[in-house]
């Protein structure tokens, strides 16, 4: 399962972590929805209903943008179906936040937008998870392995730069260098967009889907998200037009690519959400 992820990174920093290569080979920054930036806010805790950026083709939005454009977009944890009838979203009775891999075509809820091809990709430093021991449950915050340039987001906010804090405040980044900052996971997922039957604001929600746990990290917990590595994956299963549903399902798979370390149980408590309180780092 999946309940509880970071993502530290400003607005700004999201679209350089993210950058993909077109078909050509040429590198692209991934722009933000419409005003989505006003919606995300970086969390070193985050929970079902808070809102996470997700990549997905721009193809959703716009059927005139290129196949293999790429988008930024501040999508709601917990997937509210499109058919869903009450004026209250909070009224679902059954939990949307995870969907595990195996059943995708036997619930109409997930179903549906994997058909559809709505197809997405949720960012974040990492995930927490939690191993039951005889006497409590110990966090472990889990991620990619990390080149020299990447640190834990503890470190990485203790060490950021008046650059980066202008990022912090919305002002424009102008740097297209490569990113050498944190490496961040890239986990399968599927969205839905659902309107209030009485009208308003269109409302854009996912699931994480969930696999069987790598054998790394089965001492924890036995599922994990499904983790996609690396860029093609990553084209593959954002990629609706050409590559199919039960095709891009393939991808799905245990990957034993991650790394991990214990963390404060003080991560218990979404409410706490600062790098002392969270304490993302290596115990000593």
């Amino acid at each position: 399962m999946c309940g509880r992820t970071a993502c530290t990174l400003a607005p700004n920093e999201l679209s350089r972590a993210a950058r993909y290569q077109d078909r050509t080979g040429q590198p692209h920054r991934p722009r933000w929805k419409d005003r989505d930036t006003d919606k995300y806010r970086p969390s070193y805790n985050k929970s079902p209903q808070s809102f996470s950026p997700v990549l997905l083709s721009n193809r959703h939005f716009n059927k005139d943008a290129p196949v293999d454009e790429c988008v930024l977009a501040a999508m709601r944890w917990g997937l509210v179906p499109a058919w869903f009838r009450e004026n209250d979203p909070s009224k679902m009775q059954y939990n949307t936040s995870n969907c595990r891999s195996e059943s995708l075509l036997e619930k109409k809820s997930f179903k549906d937008p994997l058909l559809k091809g709505q197809r997405c990709v949720i960012l974040a430093n990492g995930f927490y998870e939690w191993r039951q021991t005889e006497k409590e449950k110990q966090p472990f915050f889990i991620y990619f392995p990390q080149s020299q340039g990447g640190q834990v987001p503890s470190q990485q906010n203790a060490q950021k730069t008046k650059s980066d804090q202008s990022l912090d405040q919305g002002e424009s980044d102008q740097d297209d260098s490569d990113w050498t900052g944190w490496r961040l996971l890239t986990i399968a997922g599927l969205f839905d967009s659902w309107t209030p039957p009485c009208g308003g604001e269109t409302l854009y929600t996912y699931t994480v889907i969930t696999v069987d746990s790598s054998p790394n990290l089965q001492s924890i917990h036995d599922r994990m998200p499904a983790v996609l590595d690396g860029e093609d994956e990553v084209r593959r299963w954002l990629d609706f037009g050409e590559v199919k549903s039960l095709e891009a399902m393939k991808l799905l798979q245990p990957k034993s690519s991650l790394t991990f370390h214990p963390v404060s149980s003080l991560v218990n408590n979404s409410r706490n959400n600062s790098p002392v309180s969270v304490a993302c780092r290596p115990h000593n």
